[in-house]
């Protein structure tokens, strides 16, 4: 920066018009010796005419040398910044015959060429005409005062480092409150631009947000009059910011150099500790209602003390002592817990685990009166406590409740036990009369030849009623195993096609008497299932016998099998009325049905689909159901593929004709239209037949007759079936007679029992005559090959 640049308006030492006498005299060299500047004096050409003593310790120029030297050479000034030589200001004084103000960031080179930082300024000195006569140059040194602005400026770098490190916001004030400068926290708090501060009146800030009632309050009558205050809390929603609470401290200080006065601001924002003491606050409120409504005892303890410092109102009205009973005492002493060593060992106990609990406690009133309690105790942290809370809920009700349900699962267990036994004597009475019917039919059949065309129609329709008897009493009894879990499959490599065909020989009379067209497709290759065979008969004898209540007559009915991937996928699908979609997410749940008339035209009990769900899972497998209401329905089975090969079957026996060998057979029941039917049914097959009543006669005529087949049944008066089958397995002759259990009991319990009596067959009733002939063949066969042997 040049000399010229540097003129700064200030006032100047008065140089007076008449001075150019003055200084020509002696006594005006006396005079500026005395003064304390620097002063040097030229003549017109600009050659020194005179430096007083000061001029002189200053430049390092005396007098003598000096007198006559061009100004230039003893007042050797450069710029302190640029180092760069400038213009003398007495030359321009000389010059353009002007006074030149006093000019800073010079350097004076002084003779010895050390350095001083001076102020300079020059006057012209004109004679009595006017003229410049010369020129009067004052300076004064000036390093005491830099080094004080020095030390000031430093002073106030480190101040605003100070500042800049404040996370609180920070603002620096001078005296007419405007802002002079503000910390970076300041401008990120209360988004702010530094454009829009500096200079800025403080009740301007932000669009004038910061004209604040409480702010002016602080700045203009509680910090003048020297009020003492710690915080001065200030709240303002700020359009920028939102609503922020504040805690303002100011300060007065003198400002480094000039004496003048600033205010500090500082700005604490506790926007969110407020929020947070007023959602405490809240949750207080809401703890201390919870705590005196709650409807359980709370105990609050002390840890370390291990003394009970709260109760609230319900244990007090509990047990009939006031809130000052149980301050200030341990667990024990309120007979919590049995002594003092246990309740220390529970709270320290809960201290490690965090929480315990304990049932069935006894707490006694006031009044002797005894409280069972179950108390849950917690131990957590509150400030640098830690504090257990004990829970004590009076469970008297729910011990009575527990009682009563106790005893209702027992009275539902009674009952349900006595429900199955009813279940399976139910079937047991309903197979009874259902073996007669059944051989009554199976005789009729055999003399279909003899039968006029009412006769047939009779029979026909006795044999389907009684299909569907069967039907229904078989479901009852299914429904009893699954409900006690004692359903057991006898899974065997089987063709899907040999099960197709049997459930459709099931089901044909129930077709045929509606009408209705059945369409089997099944893929030429086998399909090997590993299964219950009999079971999935069941499954697909059930969807069939479904399809055909609920499709109209003359309807149509299809069944499908196909194998997809590993899994068989059997499809019975129909023509008929649909399932309403309200019903169909439930058409699995037992005893679901659709809505029907007074009429019961679709017959059943409602356990159909639920044992087709059931033992399709049980197989592995899963069905589901698909319908358009009107439109008929879909049901759809997925077993899993069997994974090995199918083994190759063995030739059968071929069964001698019976009429080569008819066979001695001894019925017994207590039944009499049952051993009749079956005398009828046997001897028109072609076989010798006797029979008895109950158990005792059956053991005198089979150890007389020694018969090849004996048929029994297990409730029998005097002896039981398996007390004659038992007895019967004792005597040597009777080792290879064949016996039939023929018995309303299939359960597996039955089965099992009638094998460790000695039975070879167990069969309920109804029996068919297929199953009786297969038996009888096998008898057959074997009498033949034992008769072969030498």
């Amino acid at each position: 920066m040049d000399h010229q640049s540097d003129e700064i308006v200030r006032p100047v030492p008065i140089l007076q018009p008449d001075f150019a006498a003055f200084a020509q005299s002696k006594w005006s060299q006396v005079t500026l010796s005395s003064i304390g500047d620097a002063v040097i004096t030229t003549d017109n050409s600009g050659n020194v005419t005179f430096l007083n003593p000061v001029a002189q310790a200053l430049t390092g120029w005396n007098q003598n040398d000096a007198f006559g030297q061009p100004l230039e050479l003893v007042f050797e000034i450069v710029n302190e910044s640029t180092r760069e030589t400038v213009e003398n200001p007495a030359t321009k004084a000389l010059r353009a015959g002007v006074i030149v103000g006093l000019a800073n960031h010079t350097i004076l080179i002084a003779r010895d060429r050390s350095e001083c930082p001076i102020e300079d300024s020059a006057a012209p000195i004109r004679n009595e005409e006017g003229e410049v006569d010369g020129v009067v140059l004052v300076f004064r040194d000036v390093t005491e005062r830099k080094k004080q602005e020095q030390l000031s400026h430093g002073a106030l770098e480190y101040a605003d480092n100070i500042l800049a490190t404040l996370r609180e916001p920070f603002l620096v004030l001078d005296k007419h409150l405007r802002v002079t400068s503000a910390n970076q926290s300041f401008y990120e708090t209360y988004e702010v631009k530094t454009d829009d501060t500096q200079g800025v009146f403080v009740y301007e800030l932000g669009n004038g947000q910061w004209d604040i009632p409480a702010l002016r309050n602080l700045l203009e009558e509680v910090l003048p009059q020297n009020h003492a205050f710690q915080d001065f809390e200030v709240e303002n929603n700020f359009t920028s910011v939102g609503w922020k609470c504040m805690l303002l401290n100011a300060r007065r200080i003198r400002q480094p150099g000039n004496d003048s006065e600033l205010i500090l601001l500082a700005i604490e924002d506790i926007t969110e500790r407020r929020r947070t003491q007023s959602q405490l606050a809240i949750s207080e409120t809401r703890f201390r209602r919870l705590f005196e409504s709650c409807s359980d005892g709370i105990l609050i303890l002390d840890a370390r003390e291990q003394k009970i410092t709260h109760v609230n109102p319900f244990l007090t009205k509990l047990l009939g002592f006031p809130s000052e009973y149980f301050v200030g005492k341990e667990l024990w002493e309120i007979g919590v817990l049995k002594d003092k060593e246990a309740s220390r060992l529970m709270i320290n106990s809960v201290e490690d685990l965090a929480s315990l609990r304990y049932e069935n406690l006894p707490l006694l009133d006031r009044f002797g009166r005894e409280h069972p309690v179950e108390l849950v105790a917690i131990a957590y942290v509150e400030g640098s406590n830690t504090v257990i809370q004990c829970n004590i809920r009076d469970i008297h009700e729910r011990r009575q409740m527990e009682t009563l349900l106790r005893k209702q699962a027992a009275d539902l267990s009674d009952l349900h036990r006595r429900k199955d036994e009813f279940l399976a004597m139910l079937s047991h009475e309903l197979r009874s009369p259902l073996a007669p019917i059944a051989n009554a039919i199976q005789l009729l059949a055999l003399q279909k030849a003899d039968e006029n065309p009412i006769q047939q129609r009779a029979r026909k329709i006795i044999e389907r009623q009684a299909g569907q008897m069967q039907h229904l009493v078989d479901d009852l009894l299914e429904v009893s195993r699954f409900t006690t879990g004692r359903v057991h499959l006898r899974r065997e490599l089987v063709s899907i096609r040999r099960i197709i065909e049997a459930a459709v020989e099931t089901t044909k009379p129930l077709v045929e008497q509606r009408f209705h067209r059945l369409t089997i497709t099944i893929p030429s290759e086998p399909i090997w299932i590993n299964a219950d065979a009999a079971r999935i008969e069941q499954v697909l004898v059930n969807l069939i016998t479904n399809a055909a209540k609920y499709t109209e007559p003359s309807g149509d009915i299809w069944l499908t099998a196909t194998h997809e991937k590993d899994e068989c996928v059997v499809s019975v699908r129909d023509s008929g009325t649909g399932i309403a979609p309200a019903l169909l997410p439930h058409i699995f749940e037992i005893f679901i049905q659709a809505s029907r008339t007074l009429d019961r035209a679709e017959g059943g009990l409602g356990i159909g689909l639920a044992l087709v769900e059931r033992l399709t899972e049980l197989h592995g497998g899963r069905v589901e159901a698909f319908s358009t209401f009107g439109k008929g329905s879909e049901f759809i089975v997925w077993l899993p593929v069997a994974a090995i090969d199918p083994p190759i079957p063995s030739p059968p026996i071929s069964p001698l004709n019976s009429s080569t060998r008819p066979l001695r057979v001894l019925v017994v029941d207590d039944n009499q239209d049952t051993v009749s039917s079956f005398a009828m049914l046997l001897t028109a097959l072609g076989h010798q037949v006797t029979s008895a009543l109950d158990g005792l006669v059956a053991v005198q005529l089979a150890i007389e007759s020694k018969p090849d087949v004996m048929i029994l049944d297990i409730g029998l008066p005097g002896l039981n079936g398996y007390e004659v089958a038992k007895r019967l397995r004792q005597i040597p002759e009777m080792r290879a007679l064949v016996l039939i259990a023929l018995t309303g009991y299939g359960q597996d319990t039955d089965r099992f029992a009638s094998k460790n009596a000695g039975f070879d067959h167990h069969l309920v009733k109804p029996a068919r005559v297929e199953q009786l002939q297969k038996i009888f063949a096998t008898v057959i066969a074997m009498n033949g090959i034992e008769k072969l042997l030498p």
